[in-house]
């Protein structure tokens, strides 16, 4: 690790992600072993507010970019539920010249490139948490 590294802010959720609710101190324990393995110099993690929908502390800490090389999310499913907020989200790291990485995933945001493979993903798993099975069976049978 170089020394004139600013470091990644972690980024962790105190509500639920998806139907999965991880403890906190488990997120970050995910976090410091993500940026270990990668020599990344891990910065204390914003902990998000419990209220459904709540990015406060995620705009926070895209305030504190300047300061920063980037963001690690415990998981990219912590990002906002609509694609434009999410797209919001990606320029901003971007245009500060920074990164944003999940842990969970080990997906990394480094340039436009990547943003087609998180959306895949995130897009994807919208589609099938809307899926009506039951729906689909009927229609199948």
């Amino acid at each position: 690790m170089g020394s004139n590294q600013k470091g990644f802010r972690g980024y962790v959720f105190s509500r639920a992600i998806g139907d999965h609710r991880v403890p906190q101190h488990i997120q970050n324990l995910v976090l410091r072993d993500y940026c270990a393995r990668r020599d990344m110099r891990y910065l204390l993690s914003g902990t998000e507010y419990a209220m459904t929908g709540s990015f406060l502390v995620l705009e926070q800490v895209l305030d504190e970019l300047p300061a920063l090389e980037g963001v690690i999310l415990y998981s990219m499913f912590m990002l906002p539920p609509d694609r434009a907020e999410r797209e919001k989200i990606y320029r901003r790291i971007l245009d500060a010249g920074g990164q944003l990485h999940a842990a969970v995933e080990a997906f990394v945001l480094a340039d436009e490139s990547d943003i087609d493979r998180w959306e895949n993903v995130l897009g994807t798993a919208e589609i099938c948490r809307n899926l009506d099975y039951q729906e689909i069976e009927r229609w199948l049978t």
